[in-house]
């Protein structure tokens, strides 16, 4: 998801509930509060030397100690406040992914992309996840790429792969 079609999300649901999922079942705390908003350029260099250059979105996510035990979670309206103010500030590339960065005593700190998101009832839920590290020169370090073949007639129905 890109940072443009993260606040559109926004705006259309100002009326719920933010709440992260960055597990399956686990959910970041009602006592969150976005605590920074990163606007990054990644500048990389890979391993085959090639070269690359894009945008990303941080928004960080930090569980406040003080306010353990509390069950309203922060609203989008309010949310989407924050990151207007951002970007009256900071403006915020509209093309750039948005990730999220997270970490609490049972889960490392993590930057999560949005895998999904859910409306229902009075929650806006978005469900995170993580992305492997990968090597993006396989052909040119000579790594094998993996590719998945499948015969004509091995999709048919019953075969069990649909």
């Amino acid at each position: 998801m890109n940072t443009k079609e993260f606040l559109d999300l926004l705006s259309k649901h100002r009326d719920k509930s933010l709440l992260f999922e960055y597990a399956p079942g686990q959910l970041v705390g009602a006592n969150y509060h976005i605590t920074e908003v990163k606007n990054i350029t990644v500048d990389s260099v890979d391993c085959g030397t090639g070269t690359d250059r894009w945008n990303e979105t941080v928004i960080q996510l930090w569980e406040s100690p003080s306010e353990i035990g509390k069950t309203d979670y922060l609203t989008v309206y309010k949310a989407n406040g924050i990151l207007k103010k951002v970007d009256r500030l900071r403006k915020m590339d509209r093309e750039a992914a948005v990730k999220f960065e997270y970490g609490n005593q049972n889960f490392h700190t993590a930057q999560l992309f949005v895998k999904s998101f859910a409306v229902q009832g009075s929650e806006l839920r978005i469900h995170l996840g993580i992305t492997r590290t990968d090597c993006k020169a396989k052909e040119s370090c000579g790594i094998p790429v993996e590719t998945v073949t499948t015969e004509d007639n091995s999709c048919a129905p019953g075969s069990g792969c649909c």
